[in-house]
């Protein structure tokens, strides 16, 4: 119903926080968003994600793979949460006056 439990607008806000592998942005979504993304949900996301230049890998020595946020990234989800401030002050307003 909500765009709040997209991946994509997910995965980028625990980003935004820093470089993070698969399984920290799990434990940080539920953390933040109290949703957890299965594996093939996360994965997919990030895949998109890469492909559309919003996120980047980040060399490592662990086996995990980190990812961060590009400036493409941030950007994009700067609109985002734009567009959802902008719904969220709406839906606040008619609630006053209803």
């Amino acid at each position: 119903m909500t765009r709040n439990n997209d991946p994509i607008l997910l995965v980028l806000a625990s980003l935004a926080g820093g470089d993070k592998h698969g399984y920290a942005m799990i434990v940080d979504i539920q953390q933040f968003a109290g949703i957890t993304l299965g594996p093939g949900t996360l994965y997919g996301a990030i895949t998109r994600l890469d492909q559309a230049g919003w996120i980047a890998p980040v060399k490592s020595d662990d086996r995990r793979q980190p990812y961060t946020l590009t400036l493409a990234g941030r950007q994009e989800l700067q609109k985002e949460v734009g567009e959802l401030d902008g719904v969220v002050r709406t839906a606040m307003n008619r609630l006053k006056s209803a």
